[in-house]
């Protein structure tokens, strides 16, 4: 189980920070991410394996005006 702003979510199928914004629907460009109490680097997303009791904030940009 992983925790994701909050909200416990199953960690089956996600392997590493990538794959919880794809399935999320999340895109690695509009996003911020902390792992575990530290920010990620973009770069970073796809090489950082997820463990059960994890914690994530992740931050979306929204545009408006």
């Amino acid at each position: 189980m992983l925790q994701v702003n909050g909200e416990t979510m199953d960690r089956s199928g996600l392997n590493t920070v990538q794959d919880l914004l794809d399935k999320q629907g999340w895109k690695a460009d509009r996003v911020a991410v902390e792992h575990n109490g530290a920010i990620l680097k973009r770069d970073d997303f796809s090489t950082t394996v997820l463990s059960d009791g994890d914690k994530l904030e992740v931050v979306r940009f929204v545009g408006g005006g």
